[in-house]
């Protein structure tokens, strides 16, 4: 639906003939709902724990909307932070948020809205945040860290006490990883990476144990996959595939999202739009494990 909304302009925009489109899909059925069309470009959105709001990341601020689109979206007080990121969660009560935000920071607010507080710590070397996922308990988040600059530059993964503490470090290569998340049992972390390219950025779907044993490969295809996100009933994972070639997660481009059993194994396509960053950055399954929130990104001819 489209709402008369001024978002702020800040990180990327869109081209004059494109729309953001938040749309809800039915992955048993194939059916899709539009909650937002918006000019200005709106990513990452995912569910409030009573399955009725979603949140979405629009102009460095947080915004709510009701699942079916019927109301306006309303923006959430985040305090001082106007950069945040498309990285945020929510606590499994869902009372309290989680965001990162592009002072390479992560910080927790309540959900309604209020004064953020700083989660992660201050390191003395060049080290970026990006929230990713938070444990079944609320007690801990998984993040990848950008680590050093130029040659040095590395991206790994790590968790840190959802409170705040000290930053426990579950991989440690040279080959990028990201989207780290947590499935309901709290067993696995899931994520992408690619330490077993042989082309770079030839990412494909991993899961490990929380403590960053166990590493085993989910997918093996041509395709660059990222984003893996488990459903709450965790007898899915829902992840975005780039065409061949692709090298991080850009904008713009044709991707599908596919869903796979949390073992692995072969994938059906759900949904292929243009799309890309701000699609599913984070974790956009509805508590009901049947429908999932996507952002798209159409031009119009």
């Amino acid at each position: 639906m489209k709402h008369n909304v001024t978002f702020a302009r800040h990180g990327r925009q869109l081209a004059a003939d494109q729309v953001s489109q938040l749309t809800v899909v039915d992955i048993e059925t194939g059916a899709r709902t539009v909650v937002l069309e918006s000019g200005a470009n709106i990513e990452a959105p995912n569910w409030t724990p009573d399955g009725e709001t979603l949140i979405f990341n629009a102009g460095g601020e947080l915004w709510r909307i009701d699942h079916r689109g019927h109301q306006a979206p309303e923006k959430i007080d985040t305090g001082h932070l106007r950069d945040l990121n498309n990285d945020h969660v929510l606590s499994p009560d869902g009372k309290t948020l989680y965001v990162s935000s592009n002072d390479g920071h992560l910080y927790f607010l309540p959900v309604a809205g209020g004064a953020p507080v700083r989660v992660s710590n201050i390191h003395d070397r060049p080290f970026h945040y990006y929230l990713h996922g938070i444990s079944p308990d609320g007690a801990t988040l998984a993040y990848v860290a950008v680590e050093g600059e130029g040659e040095q530059r590395r991206i790994n993964i790590f968790t840190i006490p959802s409170s705040g503490g000290p930053d426990r470090r579950l991989s440690d290569v040279t080959a990028p990883n990201d989207g780290p998340e947590f499935s309901p049992d709290g067993k696995w972390i899931y994520f992408n990476s690619e330490r077993a390219a042989q082309r770079p950025g030839h990412a494909q779907i991993f899961r490990m144990h929380p403590d960053g044993t166990g590493i085993q490969q989910l997918t093996f295809d041509e395709r660059v996959n990222w984003f893996p996100h488990i459903s709450p009933d965790g007898r899915h994972v829902v992840y975005i595939s780039y065409p061949e070639g692709t090298l991080g997660h850009p904008p713009d481009r044709d991707v599908i999202l596919r869903l796979m059993h949390p073992d692995g194994g072969a994938a059906l396509d759900v949904a292929a739009f243009n799309g890309g960053q701000g699609t599913i950055n984070v974790n956009s399954w509805a508590p009901d494990s049947r429908q999932l929130a996507f952002v798209s990104y159409p031009v119009r001819a």
